[in-house]
């Protein structure tokens, strides 16, 4: 079976049992929170995924088990007055690490950014997430900065 790279189907019952699997197992990692998705996320995101347009699942499948995930989102950068694709969940299943699926799942994404004509990739990653933040790096991002006078960006919250 090897290797398959894909953009998900979310009609397709095994993608859609693959994201709910590989987004619960990152959020139960210490970098996703550490505790599993809720209920409600669990009954009601692949409804609200398929609801949301310029959404992009990227799947990775290892001897047909799911190892690797991007969820992405279209968004639209006024400076550049093009789209842009931000990446809001990306993870490998912990057995499946060390074999370079970030790399690959990336890449991915990258076709899918180019086929929508976006002027760049945006993602988040916390401070202390020094592996997440190596792979990045090795695939061409860094801080984001206007000028370097100001300083990085931050990424803020406030919750509802």
């Amino acid at each position: 079976m090897g290797e398959k790279i894909i953009t998900a189907d979310l009609n397709n019952q095994q993608h859609a049992d693959a994201i709910l699997f590989l987004l619960n197992e990152y959020a139960k990692d210490e970098m996703g929170g550490g505790e599993e998705l809720s209920g409600f996320a669990k009954e009601n995101l692949i409804a609200a995924l398929k609801s949301h347009a310029g959404t992009h699942c990227v799947l990775i499948f290892i001897d047909g088990k799911p190892a690797a995930l991007a969820n992405c989102f279209e968004s639209f950068s006024t400076f550049a007055c093009k789209p842009l694709l931000n990446i809001h969940d990306f993870a490998v299943a912990p057995e499946f690490r060390g074999r370079g699926l970030a790399k690959k799942l990336m890449e991915k994404v990258e076709d899918i950014a180019r086929s929508l004509g976006c002027c760049k990739i945006t993602l988040e990653v916390l401070e202390g997430n020094t592996v997440a933040q190596a792979a990045y790096k090795a695939c061409g991002f860094a801080g984001y900065e206007l000028d370097p006078k100001m300083g990085r960006a931050l990424f803020w919250q406030k919750k509802f």
